[in-house]
């Protein structure tokens, strides 16, 4: 039994391991998966010392608990939220020695939705496609956390960051998504168009790693037919049946039939893994990309 290992005390509502994901495989139907918050978990793993690429734990508004079994380093951002050493508070944003047998608390987010661990070494899960990250649609990486799982670590790859605290962006009151149009707002009616870029928004409690779903004005069709499946990319504004937009996240899926009338700009995706439910979204088109074509 190695020392250099986490136990996991309280799961919480959606704990998972990630990383940078698994680009490059959406041709196999295999999704990016990866942090929801890139740099929320870049920002844990330097100041944890590890390299950018390490797994870290994602969790999901309630936090986690985990007990090393050897002194680590750790590291806490993205949603604000409580930290406590052995039931006494510690740092958010900076590097944490946890002593060995000790329990790291992380608590409910305060605001946000989605925190980040990083431990020094890294969670050291075995990689499936050359990432450790979690993917709820494909199934691929490790299950979720459950009470009593461990977690092997890796060797510490360097000392931590030498910081009081590191400054990050709060989460949204408002989440302003800059899309570019396109490529299939051919098939939606021009005020269905004007909508999107002029309606009122809000986050919808459906929502997911696979999707940030939308609740507001329903965006009418032009037509009534259907689409072959076609590629989705990280960011696109799918429109199902019912109207609503719906933004594809990490874990979305490689294809699908449904017209996208926009994408997202990745730089404003991080900030939707923060959004709460109930939370304003306004679509903001900053350019629109050639049509791929009217309904017919």
């Amino acid at each position: 039994m190695t020392d250099r290992a986490l136990v996991v005390v309280r799961a919480g509502a959606l704990t998972t391991v990630q990383d940078r994901g698994r680009p490059g495989y959406a041709h196999l139907g295999v999704p990016r998966s990866g942090a929801l918050d890139p740099p929320a978990a870049a920002l844990v793993n330097r100041l944890a010392g590890n390299p950018p690429d390490a797994a870290v734990l994602e969790t999901t508004l309630n936090g986690c608990a985990v007990r090393p079994r050897s002194t680590v380093t750790v590291a806490v951002a993205g949603a604000p939220c409580p930290v406590a050493v052995g039931g006494r508070p510690a740092a958010w944003g900076a590097p944490v020695v946890v002593p060995a047998g000790e329990l790291l608390e992380v608590g409910a987010a305060t605001a946000g939705v989605r925190s980040y661990l990083a431990v020094g070494g890294g969670i050291a899960v075995e990689p499936v496609l050359g990432s450790r990250a979690t993917d709820l649609l494909s199934g691929l990486g490790p299950a979720p956390l459950a009470d009593g799982a461990v977690l092997p670590l890796g060797a510490p790859a360097g000392p931590p960051a030498r910081v009081d605290g590191a400054p990050q962006p709060g989460p949204p009151a408002e989440l302003v998504l800059r899309v570019t149009l396109g490529p299939r707002d051919g098939w939606f009616t021009a005020q269905a168009v004007r909508d999107l870029a002029t309606r009122a928004y809000r986050v919808s409690a459906a929502s997911n790693r696979i999707g940030l779903r939308t609740e507001g004005p329903a965006l009418e069709r032009a037509g009534t037919g259907e689409l072959p499946s076609e590629g989705m990319v990280l960011g696109a504004v799918q429109v199902p049946p019912d109207g609503r937009p719906v933004v594809f996240l990490a874990d979305h899926p490689t294809t699908g039939g449904y017209p996208v009338i926009a994408v997202v700009r990745a730089a404003d995706l991080p900030a939707a893994a923060q959004a709460l439910p109930g939370a304003p979204v306004r679509f903001l088109p900053v350019r629109r990309r050639r049509s791929a074509g009217a309904f017919r």
